[in-house]
């Protein structure tokens, strides 16, 4: 196992607030490493794990499993830990996803959620992917979302999915579904409305259903998925700190 140039993992260490930063499906720590440089730059602790599977090559993914997911993110947890008082996740896509399932049975201090599915689009093959996948081992992704392409060019993800990881990405989500009534520390979702990845409409249908008093909704205007690099990245990491500093 060899890790992609650049997409290693990453641990800032700063201040008593700690911020566990977790990238998702089929992305590296790369594209949460700019927001977790400015959120060691306002001192705080910052950790961003590897998922299992991820920044290697696509063929690790297919013995990738959910647990495999959650399971980096709790160990993440635990080391930060060990250096804070107090912890925040911070999570991209199917990181969203993860760190809302996470904040669900951990004592965090806050969870945020960017770019975030609910649920996957409906597609028929869905219904039989684990059958399918044997014999379709690998599914083509859809085309580019990015507003600047500067990021584009320099982001680092697979060039392609699992197709066993799909399966895998939907029990989770299951899991997320069933955990966000039990959420009761304070949430904050961004969601780009240029979001070609994940459907706009996934963040309402999370917010509805967070059990908690304390959560909004922001949206990004002129982003794509990838909101952590994309043309408003700094009004993203700003909105981040002042979720911090308003609940740290």
């Amino acid at each position: 196992m060899k890790i992609i140039p650049r997409a290693e993992p990453f641990f800032f260490p700063g201040g008593s607030t700690g911020c566990l930063v977790v990238h998702g499906f089929t992305g590296a720590p790369f594209e949460m490493r700019a927001l977790g440089e400015y959120l060691a730059g306002q001192g705080y602790t910052v950790l961003g794990p590897r998922l299992f599977g991820h920044a290697t090559c696509p063929e690790d993914m297919h013995r990738s499993r959910w647990e495999d997911w959650a399971a980096s993110v709790e160990d993440g947890w635990h080391m930060l830990k060990g250096a804070t008082d107090r912890i925040f996740l911070v999570g991209l896509s199917m990181g969203g996803v993860l760190s809302l399932y996470t904040s669900a049975y951990l004592p965090v201090a806050g969870t945020v959620a960017m770019s975030t599915p609910y649920e996957l689009p409906p597609d028929p093959r869905l219904r039989i992917i684990k059958y399918l996948w044997p014999f379709m081992p690998y599914a083509l992704k859809a085309g580019s979302d990015w507003q600047n392409p500067k990021a584009e060019e320099e982001h680092i993800a697979y060039p392609k999915h699992s197709t066993r990881s799909i399966l895998e990405l939907q029990k989770l989500m299951v899991e997320m579904r069933a955990a966000l009534p039990h959420l009761t520390k304070p949430v904050l979702l961004m969601h780009s409305r240029k979001d070609g990845g994940v459907a706009p409409e996934n963040m309402p249908k999370i917010n509805a259903q967070v059990g908690s008093a304390d959560k909004e909704m922001v949206w990004v205007e002129n982003s794509g998925h990838v909101i952590t690099r994309d043309l408003e990245k700094e009004r993203v990491f700003q909105t981040v700190d002042d979720f911090i500093q308003k609940h740290g």
